[in-house]
């Protein structure tokens, strides 16, 4: 699972989903001058209650939750375990306000009062957490402001020439160069470096350096830079099979290491390299 793909939304249902099991452990009824020795029922204490409003919402935001955060969706008797996730929040909620209207099913003479028991504060914060968990669960797919990612993405540190040395290390632009096949130069000892320029009073040999030059820069002086995909995309590989080698994950980072017209050479971070061929609205890093 990518915790990374999780919007504002999934986190408004996780809440709720959290005030819904507090709930469960409080009063199913409230009794006015109700004596010590009287024991209320919590929410696990009613079946109907238990079955569909307590698990039915729970079971419905981990559908939401797991389904959201799987690279590829899954299906349950033909339907996406998001939507059977949504239609599990209504039900919950439904559920709840029914058990709101008739808060004194199946109790008769709870403290002996003629007008019976009044609603408990676990049946209460139950119907909020179901009518706050199904809003949620319905709008993300609709509103731009919960569709955002739960977790921003961590921006990655600027990337190396792909393929290059680390800085500072040999071979880098501005490094002290060695000289091939010796030790360290002493002072007042020049010699050939091998890769580099030559010291002062060295002859100059005539060296090829347009091919040196050309192979140390990518063509159409493309630069690697790291991206992250809105939503899930596929990676075909660079041979034009159309089978995907790989899915790329909203809210993890990717390096594009080549482009070739309007497709990006993409590398994974298992460093499989693949086509992006639909690079509209990324992320660059």
């Amino acid at each position: 699972m990518n915790i990374r793909s999780l919007t504002r939304g999934d986190g408004v249902v996780i809440g709720a989903a959290v005030l819904l099991l507090i709930a469960s452990f409080l009063g199913l009824y409230s009794v006015k001058d109700a004596p010590d020795s009287l024991e209320l029922p919590n929410l696990w204490g009613s079946g109907p209650v238990v079955l569909g409003v307590v698990l039915a919402g729970i079971i419905g935001a981990a559908l939401i939750v797991v389904a959201r955060g799987l690279p590829q969706p899954k299906k349950v008797a033909g339907l996406d375990l998001g939507q059977l996730g949504i239609a599990f929040t209504i039900f919950a909620a439904w559920s709840a306000l029914g058990n709101v209207f008739d808060p004194a099913s199946g109790v008769d003479n709870v403290g002996g009062g003629s007008d019976g028991p009044d609603l408990g504060m676990g049946l209460i914060l139950a119907l909020v957490a179901t009518l706050v968990m199904a809003a949620a669960a319905v709008a993300t797919p609709l509103v731009p402001a919960l569709k955002g990612s739960l977790v921003p993405a961590a921006r990655p540190a600027a990337p190396q020439p792909y393929g290059g040395q680390p800085q500072g290390g040999y071979g880098y632009p501005g490094a002290q160069q060695q000289p091939y096949g010796g030790q360290p130069g002493q002072p007042g000892q020049p010699g050939p470096s091998f890769g580099g320029q030559p010291q002062p009073g060295q002859p100059q040999a005539a060296q090829p350096q347009a091919p040196q030059q050309a192979q140390a820069q990518p063509a159409g002086d493309f630069s690697p830079f790291w991206f992250a995909v809105p939503v899930p995309r596929p990676l075909f590989g660079e041979d034009g099979s159309p089978t995907p080698i790989a899915e790329l994950a909203p809210g993890t980072w990717y390096l594009a290491v080549e482009q070739r017209g309007a497709n990006l050479v993409a590398q994974t971070q298992d460093g499989r390299r693949g086509v992006l061929q639909d690079s509209s609205g990324i992320q660059r890093g």
